[in-house]
């Protein structure tokens, strides 16, 4: 879905509320995932999946024609730069906070494998030898 600008200023102005909503978003979500917590689902995932859809389209349209955005005054500008910048440090952190996750989740699964193999096999026996059986 793209944004209906009126015109390049009003495109700025988009840009920056749907990427400061996106970064709240974020900022929640790599506190939670941080303190351990279960992320909430409700209507959250469709909000974020539509605001990450919009940016998306919206910046590969600029990027294919940026006179979508050339008339926008400079400080407009200068501000869409500062919150694409701060978008990109949050989704950044949450990368880190998601991949940690992700080794402590493995790691507890590798563990929980050889255990499980282990216990699998049995257990050992000797023979009066002393040689395994």
């Amino acid at each position: 879905m793209a944004l209906l600008a009126d015109n390049a200023t009003d495109r700025v102005e988009q840009l920056i509320a749907l990427s400061e909503r996106l970064i709240v978003l974020i900022v929640e979500e790599t506190t939670l995932i941080d303190q351990r917590k279960p992320l909430p689902q409700e209507g959250r995932d469709t909000e974020r999946n539509r605001l990450v859809n919009a940016y998306r389209l919206e910046m590969a349209r600029i990027k294919q024609d940026p006179s979508l955005i050339a008339d926008a005054p400079a400080p407009a500008i200068a501000a869409l730069t500062d919150v694409t910048t701060s978008l990109q440090g949050a989704l950044s952190r949450f990368e880190r906070s998601l991949e940690a996750v992700r080794a402590v989740s493995e790691g507890m699964l590798r563990a929980m494998a050889e255990a499980a193999a282990a216990q699998a096999s049995g257990p050992r026996t000797y023979a009066s030898s002393g040689q395994e059986g």
